[in-house]
């Protein structure tokens, strides 16, 4: 891969930041570009994060960027998570969802709804060494969340978790996974009861492995729980309102979502810009060909918009306004231009961008992911048509 290409250009927001945004933003950046630019190609090879990468995340904060610094995290808003989430995607969207889930679902899901106690013991762990997970999908449960399957009895004081976990995005390098089961099968989705579940619990352990077709450096495996055993004392929330839990953490993830595709999109409208710029036909640089121009002129409007429906929702979800209708629009449009600008990324590379020398073939195959996990693009067009119709 050309040295050249690790550093090409993204386009500039049109939203304006603050300074500190600024100054968080390029700081990111820098960090992206030189340190995990350079092990993209080897991690999606070989299905890993680089362990040092790891710890570097999280010297720099970025693992606990809304941790209030009384626990010791960074003490940001959530738009900076999201900033971070699309400047790192625009160099890898792999490591990008490893920071989006900690901080967009766990940490947001403990600020909200954990004891002062489990703030406590987990929020300080969580901002310094521990990677959290989210684990809410099973076999017969995606979009229809709550069908799940696992269940919590109560025995004395902890509950026996029995069941499995599919596609649960962190799963190998997480120490803390926020767990849905049902405690009450007959109650529905009422039922449902969020658990603070530990790797070294009794009765937890990994299963598969996915072999994916993108975002391959991040980690998405099976969880089992065979009479896992988990102390009263770790029930996150109420009893039977896992329900309420899940819905909200995922409105929010969701613009996380979208930032992460906002950011592949923008990753990859720079390598395209970039190497028009550079490659030659006919005597002069591709880019000269008006029906170039017109291609890159394309990727970048989507792009942008993305960018300003994305930027949108985390203001209005840091402002504690009404977001629901942001967040399901961001992520479905930012995951539409995801598909779209790596797509037309590969064709700007012509025969070059089909192998993988160049970036731009691992970014296509990254961008498929964005319109199926956190919600599927068909129930954001659900949840969106509900929303825009009954306010008319």
């Amino acid at each position: 891969m050309s040295e050249a290409l690790l550093h090409a250009p993204v386009p500039a927001p049109l939203t304006r930041l603050t300074e500190d945004e600024q100054l968080f933003r390029d700081s990111v950046r820098t960090f992206a570009q030189e340190r995990i630019a350079p092990l993209v190609r080897r991690m999606d090879e070989e299905q890993q994060l680089e362990p040092a990468l790891l710890r570097q995340l999280f010297e720099l904060g970025l693992m606990g960027i809304e941790v209030p610094v009384e626990y010791g995290g960074a003490g940001g808003s959530f738009f900076d998570a999201v900033l971070a989430v699309e400047t790192i995607s625009a160099v890898d969207p792999a490591v990008g969802v490893l920071v989006d889930v900690q901080n967009t679902l766990v940490v947001n899901a403990l600020l909200r709804w954990a004891t002062e106690e489990q703030k406590k013991r987990y929020l300080p762990r969580l901002a310094a060494d521990t990677v959290g997970a989210y684990a809410l999908s099973e076999a017969g449960s995606g979009s229809d969340a709550f069908a799940l399957q696992t269940r919590a009895e109560l025995q004395g004081d902890h509950y026996v978790l029995q069941g499995q976990k599919l596609w649960i995005t962190n799963a190998r390098e997480a120490g803390l996974f926020v767990v849905f089961a049902t405690v009450d099968a007959a109650a529905g989705y009422k039922g449902i009861t969020a658990f603070l579940v530990e790797k070294g619990f009794s009765g937890f352990s990994l299963g598969k492995k996915e072999d994916k077709l993108g975002i391959r450096a991040s980690s998405t495996c099976e969880l089992i729980f065979d009479h896992c055993k988990v102390p009263v004392a770790n029930v996150l929330g109420e009893v039977g309102k896992g329900y309420k839990i899940a819905i909200e953490t995922l409105n929010e993830g969701r613009i996380g979502i979208g930032a992460q595709m906002l950011g592949l999109a923008a990753g990859a409208w720079g390598h395209a810009a970039k190497y028009a710029k550079e490659r030659k036909q006919f005597g002069r640089p591709i880019a000269d060909f008006q029906a170039m121009q017109f291609q890159l002129a394309e990727m970048a409007i989507e792009v942008e918009s993305s960018r300003l429906m994305v930027y949108n929702a985390a203001r209005l979800k840091d402002a504690r306004l009404p977001f629901l209708k942001e967040a399901a629009m961001c992520k479905y449009l930012a995951s539409q231009a995801a598909e779209s600008v790596a797509s037309k990324a590969v064709e700007v590379f012509g025969g070059s961008g089909f192998v993988k020398d160049y970036p731009v073939e691992k970014l296509y195959r990254d961008a498929k992911i964005g319109k199926i996990y956190e919600g599927t693009s068909f129930m954001q067009l659900a949840t969106i048509s509900k929303l825009v119709l009954g306010s008319m």
